[in-house]
């Protein structure tokens, strides 16, 4: 500890700061970047301060509140009885010296035991009973029922308000809508929402999927929806599952919920937590089937061991156990002290963690080029289950660590069911350990991997011929925006490149050639194997524009693409001018940075595609079988060659998609909102607010008919 009241009014400060941090991180955001056990160290080390420093105690330090404040975008609701947290056994007594050390916990769950006879001044022989209820690892609300029916639902948020989550929680089948039996004519009850191991699982898989996909559209220059969030554990998916503004995501997660304690009554339904547990089961509120009811310390401490020994099997997550006092009468005569209550107490359960060897880093080649390292280790049972792999995230990571290959290091499952390495026991590295290269090839098809300046993710460049990339970049180049070939879905492009039949973009205008083979596959026949090699052949010969968006470049949208076939023309002059490109200063360098559209990290992407040769003879290979027809010449002399143009309404004598290619034809600009740069706004039936927006700005509006007329000469 600072040995000066300067010095530990400093650390405090400081302290402050990173446990307000980390509240609003794990309150607010559900993103907690810390294990439970190094909060609770920091809580600890500012209380240690407080203690030997008493005159810099105040109220108003992060480690005396509960939680955070509420986030914007829901109502607010004040909870009738604070929503407060609770000590654990590893802080609720007064900390060692050095501020970091308490007591064992045994021990201090009897200095908790002891703490409540002294204040209701009973014999030290007194028995006390308490009920243990494994401790939750979710989200926690507050439900209000009025008259027996649900009325209102809340989060926690700081303990004093919360955020009105009543939409939400509604979605929750375990939720009663109306209680069973008779209920107080008011009355709040506390329980805890999460996620089964299992179905976050699941849940995390799905996740990762979507930001998979979602990273391929933002690589191909796509419009992009709201960003995936690929939680970290159970407690986040639920958090985030019940924050989201639209309830009908929040009815698609798979969330559990467990009731477990009062908030404010009218009248108490029960006279003890263990009655109040069978009142809530009786009124229809799904209750924890594994509390129990303990007389003393030792048989508290028994039943944590026990919990702690079964933890790993349980299907949901805790991290340890709530010991309450059982008689409400004496729970009312012990009160509070600050944030928490002196008739209850939290008896954590220490991080699962264990150490091993690091056999190995592999890499791993996601379906969109991303080059992830994985650990491989010797197998060690880390709370009852047996890890072999743990994710290392990205070479950063592995730098920040400095974790080498040979090394003993740290595995952990605090609070997350993927495991994780925390560190590297660096007194037992071998001599001969060097840190970890990360390879510059990919691993799969030997094509360059490089980083760009914003990514933190290297990325394989063989995007054509990737065996990793080959599914997602198919899938791609078949889709409605690029080549539009119906009949050619993920598991029939995944069946035929499992079958050495498709393996980069060529492949698929040769599949007229395997007809037979195609025939011969399981539910196939000669009408479906006709009707896929029809779809191809009528799409041999496509626009340039869609011919590059299809071929799957990073970066590459259909704007870009646009751009870039009406730029250059041809094929045969796109590909030229681009491999000129690579060398930087060149002409046709300034070339490509110079079109509108087209910034430094599209140019970097498009050289870094032509720079690797399995890319160009793939690319040879689709030309021979497929070539694309040249741009169409923009009309120079067309009314609207350089004007910005929008199109609102239905159209009815063409789509708006043929409309807005027949208007790029003629050299226009097409946009999606009406500004003070639009030339023309072309108005079809249900026009919506843009007409308004356009007679506002000035703009000239054109019906479908005048539109027509231009767009036919």
């Amino acid at each position: 500890m600072s040995g000066t009241e300067a010095g530990a009014a400093a650390e405090l400060d400081a302290l402050a700061a990173e446990i307000a941090r980390h509240n609003a991180l794990y309150y607010q955001q559900d993103r907690p970047e810390i294990t439970d056990a190094e909060y609770d160290a920091l809580v600890l080390r500012a209380r240690a301060i407080e203690s030997g420093f008493p005159a810099l105690f105040r109220p108003d330090r992060p480690w005396h509140q509960v939680g955070a404040p509420p986030v914007e975008g829901f109502a607010k609701v004040r909870h009738g009885v604070p929503m407060l947290s609770l000590d654990n056994v590893f802080v609720a007594r007064r900390a060692a010296d050095d501020g970091r050390k308490g007591r064992a916990p045994a021990a201090a769950f009897e200095d908790f035991a002891r703490g409540i006879r002294r204040f209701l001044g009973l014999p030290a022989e007194e028995p006390l009973r308490f009920t243990a209820e494994p401790k939750i690892d979710g989200l926690s609300v507050s439900l209000l029922y009025e008259n027996g029916r649900f009325t209102r639902g809340a989060t926690r948020g700081d303990g004093i308000e919360g955020e009105d989550i009543t939409a939400n929680l509604l979605t929750l089948g375990d939720l009663p809508l109306r209680l069973a039996g008779e209920a107080p004519d008011r009355i709040e009850i506390r329980g805890e929402v999460y996620m089964t191991r299992a179905e976050f699982l699941a849940f995390r898989t799905t996740q990762e999927r979507l930001a998979e996909e979602r990273e391929a559209r933002r690589a191909r220059g796509e419009k992009l929806g709201e960003a995936v969030q690929v939680p970290a554990n159970p407690r986040n998916a639920a958090a985030g599952s019940l924050r989201q503004k639209d309830a009908s995501v929040t009815a698609s997660r798979p969330l559990r919920l467990f009731a477990y304690a009062l908030g404010e009554a009218s009248s108490l339904p029960a006279d003890s937590q263990s009655g109040l547990l069978a009142w809530l089961h009786d009124a229809g509120f799904p209750v924890n089937p594994l509390f129990g009811v303990v007389e003393g310390e030792a048989e508290a401490e028994a039943f944590q061991a026990g919990m702690e020994a079964r933890r790993a099997s349980l299907d949901y997550e805790i991290d340890g156990v709530v010991f309450k006092l059982d008689r409400f009468d004496w729970q009312a005569r012990l009160g509070f002290v600050g944030r928490a209550p002196r008739w209850a107490v939290a008896w954590k359960f220490p991080a699962e963690q264990a150490t091993t060897r690091l056999l190995d880093i592999e890499i791993q080649v996601g379906r969109t080029g991303a080059l992830t390292p994985r650990a491989v280790m010797e197998p060690v049972v880390v709370g009852g289950v047996t890890v072999r792999h743990a994710t290392l995230h990205n070479e950063d990571e592995i730098a920040r660590k400095d974790i080498r290959i040979g090394d003993t290091v740290v595995l952990q499952r605090a609070g997350d069911v993927i495991p994780q390495i925390t560190g590297v026991v660096l007194e037992r590295r071998p001599p001969d350990a060097a840190p970890f290269l990360f390879p510059d090839v990919c691993p799969v098809c030997g094509s360059h991997a490089v980083r760009q300046k914003d990514d933190v993710v290297r990325r394989c460049t063989g995007g054509l011929t990737c065996r990793a990339q080959q599914v997602e970049r198919l899938k791609h180049f078949v889709s409605r925006r690029a080549m539009d070939i119906e009949g050619l879905g993920e598991e029939t492009i995944a069946l035929l490149q499992a079958m050495g039949m498709l393996q980069r973009p060529g492949d698929v205008f040769k599949l007229r050639q395997r007809r037979a083979e195609l025939i011969d596959l399981e539910g196939w026949g000669e009408k479906r194997a006709d009707n896929l090699i029809a779809a191809i052949e009528a799409r041999r010969a496509v626009p340039l524009e869609r011919w590059i968006f299809a071929l799957g470049i990073r970066r590459i949208g259909e704007q870009t693409a646009k751009l870039l076939a009406r730029h250059y023309g041809t094929l045969d002059h796109w590909r030229g001018r681009m491999v000129q490109a690579a060398v930087i200063g060149s002409e046709a360098r300034e070339e490509l940075g110079a079109i509108q559209g087209v910034g430094p990290a599209i140019a970097e992407e498009l050289v870094a595609f032509f720079d690797e040769p399995r890319n160009c003879a793939a690319l040879d290979d689709l030309a021979a079988e497929a070539p694309p027809l040249p741009a169409e010449a923009p009309s120079a002399d067309s009314p609207i060659a350089g004007r910005t143009i929008v199109f609102t309404g239905t159209l009815a004598g063409m789509t708006r998609q043929e409309a807005e290619a027949r208007a790029e034809a003629l050299g226009a600009k097409v946009t999606k909102s009406v500004s003070k740069k639009t030339a023309f706004l072309v108005v079809g039936a249900d026009a919506g607010s843009k007409a308004a927006k356009a007679a506002e700005l000035g703009v000239q509006v054109l019906t479908e008919a005048d539109w027509l007329a231009i767009a036919r000469g």
